[in-house]
């Protein structure tokens, strides 16, 4: 379904762009939790999503992660944005301390 974003923050506003549905995974301990707040808090703030060119599907006018990375796999590393990935908890935060 297509969208339209009338807020000034949007980088094309009045432009269509499509949603998304994503689904991220955190380790459930307590650091796990304590990100897991601090992605509520950016994600309140509008800070997790941008409207941009996908780099996955190359379209562009999508909803995409707004450099703050998301594991969204449970398996396969790193390099599959899944675990195991012993420095992600640690490196998330930094990204979203550098989001404010």
């Amino acid at each position: 379904r297509n969208l339209v974003c009338l807020q000034e923050e949007h980088p094309s506003p009045g432009q269509p762009y499509e949603g998304a549905s994503r689904t991220a995974y955190l380790p459930d301990s307590p650091e796990g939790r304590l990100v897991l707040g601090l992605l509520r808090r950016a994600f309140d703030q509008r800070l997790i999503f941008t409207i941009g060119r996908s780099t996955t599907s190359g379209r562009n006018n999508t909803v995409t992660w707004n450099d703050i990375h998301h594991k969204t796999s449970t398996h396969g590393g790193p390099t599959h944005y899944g675990y195991p990935d012993p420095e992600y908890l640690s490196r998330v935060r930094d990204e979203l301390k550098v989001k404010g």
